[in-house]
């Protein structure tokens, strides 16, 4: 890894000039993704990342991934952020919010961004293979936005928190108030926040198309029916408007425009409108010395996806579209024996889709209004048996779990017109999911784990089913007869605690076998695109190294974080399609409830060179090396003017005004949507 001295003397030079809030601890003491119930990350035998919000965080979700280890994102413009865990991208890894899972099959869009981090408590990641207690798609691993619970007090208790920001870059203003309500048999949480975000600024200026607004309300609650009888509710809503893509831009008539009619012009994707409602019912109970949790829920993502037209100056496609998932979970962890602590469940879901989706194809009016449906009556269901046991060996710490699913997928319609399939669409795979992992305690301080484990993906709705041009300029066919994709997954690892000290080190490799992908048939559709008919691959390989840390130094706290990893395409021979750069994080800061605090870090980038050629015909450039420093600087009052605590923050964002684009930024070769450059955040919090 190299980068140009004297951009890191200055990044240096201008990041420890200003301090800043520290960072919390990574390597939280209690999680609940990776076992399914509260349990210690440090007895876990898996990569655990838990990441906090600051009162100055600013975007979705998903931008709280952004330089983690084993940890990048997928952008599609200012809004969307899809998470990648060590290579994987977000097919392959299960988004959840407080424990649901989030579905859609669309392009354009990331899961993890439906819910505003004003409203967040936490994010738990949990990395390698997951399918065992999370079901398809968990591959690279799970990413679980958590909100605060509701609790359960001696004595009736109200009150709350709030925080305010307002950001220079975007010209972005956001607000989030959460009350918290309490006695000994009822609890309550109620959120509401609020997003207001400009075009923002990089280096090259305003990017257009880059704003959006949101709203995001949240309802949770629980009562005590009798001794140990928990029942719970939980509702979210969230809302975007006017959210654009400015990544899927393409011009006809120019490279990556194929398809597109010429007097179009200029076409961008963008959603006037989406939503995600949730509705779940879930009751702890009681059973065989244990206690079983049962929750159903539904799930709506609602997305109106437009292809907007320069030239005409209005939309050329519409397409809306509801996936809306049925799920069931019940699970009972109890002691089995003294020594063996089992958890059994079962996991299952549905999801439909129905897009409806209406074309302009009347060269040179273009306003004929054609319905042009990709699919009719998608669905993808899938019912799945789990069991986990753990349980010690000696001092070792062991942890088996089995699982087996049934997925099916099916449709009334694929395609349209005299092309139009409505035999050969159903399809179903049964999936065996397994792990062995094993922690043993070196010191009282530090563990050394290892797991081994198999995980699976079926393919999604659009895999299956969606006949459609898309953005590498290829015209791509879906296959319903796909099979689920194999992974095969080893790592190995050292974790640390100590007071404020923590870290944790891992080597993982991993195979992909059936992995599901493009491939150019070198056919040709009749609107002249090349055809690309969804397959599956012969394997793909994934191995690397990740690791972070917190130490104190006198009053400091220093952290670093780094991820090097490396993929390989084994049918092509080549590296594999978008890998993440390799990176580096190092920062240091001096935390405090009350009075002055600070945090200063550097985040630097390796070149990424290693492109596929074969496999993405071109379509992949290689990505530049940069370094970006941030600062934070804040002073907590404690108990001021009727609140119990209160804090404000001052957030330097990409000091240098670095001039730099991820490599996984959606756009065309060398057009790519720079990142934003430098800019200031105020932010003031509280609780009370």
């Amino acid at each position: 890894m190299s980068f140009p001295l004297s951009r890191l003397t200055l990044a240096c030079l201008a990041a420890i000039s200003v301090p800043a809030y520290a960072a919390d601890l990574q390597l939280d003491d209690s999680v609940v993704t990776a076992r399914g119930y509260a349990s210690d990350s440090f007895d876990t035998p898996q990569a655990i990342n838990v990441i906090k919000p600051q009162a100055t965080s600013q975007g979705p979700a998903g931008n709280l991934l952004r330089g983690q280890p084993g940890m990048a994102l997928q952008s599609d413009g200012a809004w969307g952020q899809n998470p990648v865990l060590r290579g994987l991208k977000r097919e392959s890894v299960v988004v959840m919010v407080d424990g649901f899972r989030v579905n859609s099959a669309q392009p354009q869009g990331a899961l993890a961004s439906f819910l505003d981090l004003g409203l967040l408590d936490r994010v738990e990641v949990v990395k390698g293979p997951g399918s065992v207690m999370h079901g398809s798609g968990a591959m690279g691993g799970v990413v679980n936005l958590l909100t605060p619970e509701p609790r359960f007090t001696d004595q009736a208790e109200l009150g709350g928190r709030f925080g305010a920001s307002a950001s220079s870059v975007d010209h972005g203003y956001s607000g989030a108030l959460l009350l918290q309500g309490s006695n000994a048999e009822q609890g309550f949480v109620v959120g509401i926040a609020g997003r207001d975000v400009g075009n923002y600024k990089s280096p090259n200026g305003r990017e257009k198309k880059t704003g959006y607004e949101s709203d995001t309300l949240l309802l949770k609650y629980q009562h005590k029916i009798a001794d140990d009888y928990v029942l719970r509710a939980n509702v979210q809503h969230h809302n975007d408007d006017d959210v654009w893509y400015p990544g899927s831009a393409r011009t006809a008539g120019k490279p990556g425009g194929e398809g597109l009619p010429p007097p179009l012009g200029k076409v961008t994707i963008h959603s006037p409108k989406q939503q995600r409602e949730m509705y779940a019912l879930g009751l702890d109970a009681p059973l065989l010395g244990g206690t079983l949790s049962t929750d159903v829920y539904r799930q709506e993502v609602y997305r109106e996806i437009r292809a907007y037209s320069k030239n005409l100056n209005r939309d050329w496609v519409r397409n809306d579209v509801s996936f809306i998932t049925h799920g069931l979970r019940s699970q009972w962890n109890g002691a089995l024996t003294d020594s063996h602590w089992l958890t059994v469940g079962v996991d299952g879901w549905k999801m439909t889709g129905d897009p409806e989706r209406y074309m302009d194809n009347n060269a040179p009016l273009f306003n004929n209004n054609m319905r042009n449906d990709p699919f009719k009556d998608g669905e993808v269901t899938s019912l799945g048996v789990f069991v986990q046991d753990e349980f010690s060996i000696g001092s070792t710490l062991m942890t088996a779990g089995l699982r087996y699913d049934r997925t099916k997928g099916d449709a009334k319609v694929k395609g349209t017109g005299p092309a139009a399939q409505t035999t050969g669409l159903s399809n179903s795979s049964n999936n065996l999911s397994w792990s062995l992992g094993a922690v043993q305690p070196l010191t009282d301080t530090l563990n050394l784990y290892a797991n081994v484990g198999q995980a699976y993906r079926a393919p999604d709705m659009r895999e299956r089913f969606e006949d459609s041009a898309r953005g590498d300029s290829y015209y791509h066919i879906g296959n319903p007869q796909l099979d689920s994709e194999r992974s095969s997954s080893v790592e190995l690892g050292l974790k640390g605690r100590d007071g404020l000290q923590a870290f944790q080190l891992a080597a993982f490799y991993t195979r992909i076998d059936d992995y599901i992908a493009g491939r150019v048939t070198g056919k040709k559709h009749v609107n002249g695109m090349d055809i690309k008919r969804t397959e599956n691959l012969d394997k793909v390989v994934i191995y690397g190294l990740e690791g972070n840390l917190e130490v104190p130094l006198s009053v400091f706290v220093v952290d670093a974080g780094f991820t090097w990893m490396r993929g390989k395409n084994k049918q092509d021979n080549e590296p594999l399609y978008q890998m993440p750069a390799n990176e580096l994080r190092l920062g240091i800061g001096q935390p405090a409830e009350r009075g002055f605090s600070w945090h200063t870090g550097l985040r630097a980038v390796a070149k990424q060179d290693r492109i596929a050629k074969k496999f993405s015909n071109g379509s992949e450039d290689k990505t530049d090396s940069f370094i970006t420093a941030d600062a934070r600087v804040g002073y907590g009052f404690g108990a001021l003017a009727g609140l119990k605590s209160s804090h404000v923050d001052l957030q330097l964002s990409n000091l240098t005004n670095e001039k730099y684009h991820e490599h996984l930024t959606d756009g065309l070769s060398g057009q790519e949507l720079k990142a934003a450059g430098r800019g200031v955040t105020l932010a003031f919090s509280g609780a009370f």
